[in-house]
């Protein structure tokens, strides 16, 4: 197998020659079709999140095809499509588990970060934690909706039942979210880096009501913002476009500090809530609703070899969408 790999954090992933993965109790083995590229996977391997596993094959918004199945596997088979997403393994004895928060679990284990991700021709995950992908016949297409589609639907179910939402960060959560939005009947203020008015045109193709820089006002209150873009200078930004009882949700992995704010801003029962990780009901919940909402992933393909460069676009904010790399 060939895997991209991250030996120290900061440094250049490498290509590397691997031996051909084997499954073990209760695991698969997956030929990769396709693996999106998350701004989690910078935050790896920029060192923003502390202690990966090292050497890492890092990516988790993987999709592919079962190729060996290991003993005590029952819910997948050979020649099935199926998706892996960052959360790989939960204890499922913590308090958190048995509390049906498996998101917060004390022993968790991630896909691309404390294990090998899809950043390669193959991946071995734990069977309980992949899902079946029938109907969904584009493996490009489908591999953002693993992590931006995700996190996306848990941060807009924290976001309330509320008719107006703001988004901060117009990239690959953003523009799957704003589809499941339109389709509920809900009004999307899309809020981008001042001046890209590349990403507010595709907010705007995508139904948004509305679409300006981070730095304007929307033309009425909201009833929730939900911010993507790790920025901490956007937390005191959405508490003052949000209606009192509004909440402020963030929705990234790692985000800059939030700076000092004033207490009248948060004042009316507004509230500030962070994503972490997600549920494996979640990823049920999204993949029967994504279909149904009719989402269409907008997205810029890479060879597997040119992940470095996947990643450079994406810091940089060259592309539109989710980047995916493909073997």
């Amino acid at each position: 197998m060939r895997a991209m790999v991250l030996h120290a954090p900061g440094e250049r992933l490498r290509l590397e020659e691997r031996p051909d993965l084997e499954p073990g109790e209760g695991e698969i083995v997956a030929s990769v079709e396709a693996c999106a590229v998350c701004r989690t996977d910078l935050h790896v391997v920029d060192g923003d999140l502390k202690q990966p596993k090292l050497p890492l094959v890092p990516g988790h918004e993987v999709v592919g095809i079962v190729s060996k199945v290991g003993p005590g596997v029952r819910n997948l088979s050979v020649g099935m499509r199926i998706g892996i997403p960052w959360l790989g393994h939960t204890c499922g004895c913590c308090s958190y588990c048995r509390d049906g928060r498996e998101n917060l679990c004390d022993s968790p284990g991630f896909t691309g970060y404390t294990r090998d991700g899809g950043f390669a021709t193959e991946i071995r995950a734990d069977a309980d934690y992949c899902f079946p992908l029938a109907g969904f016949d584009d493996p490009v297409a489908a591999a953002p909706l693993m992590c931006a589609g995700l996190i996306g639907w848990r941060s807009l179910k924290m976001a309330g039942e509320g008719g107006r939402i703001g988004i901060y960060g117009f990239g690959a959560a953003a523009h799957i979210i704003a589809q499941v939005c339109r389709h509920q009947g809900r009004e999307v203020y899309a809020f981008t880096r001042s001046g890209d008015t590349a990403a507010q045109q595709m907010a705007l193709s995508l139904g948004a009501v509305w679409a300006g820089g981070s730095d304007e006002a929307p033309p009425c209150p909201l009833d929730a913002a939900i911010i993507f873009a790790p920025v901490g200078d956007l937390v005191p930004a959405a508490l003052r476009v949000v209606a009192k009882g509004g909440r402020v949700v963030c929705g990234g992995i790692h985000m800059s500090d939030i700076p000092q704010f004033p207490y009248e801003i948060l004042w009316g029962e507004r509230q500030i809530l962070s994503v972490a990780n997600l549920t494996r009901s979640d990823a049920v919940e999204f993949l029967e609703l994504a279909p149904r909402a009719g989402v269409r992933t907008t997205t810029t393909v890479y060879p597997l070899e040119r992940a470095n460069e996947a990643l450079d676009d994406l810091r940089a904010g060259r592309f539109q969408g989710a980047a995916v790399l493909v073997p």
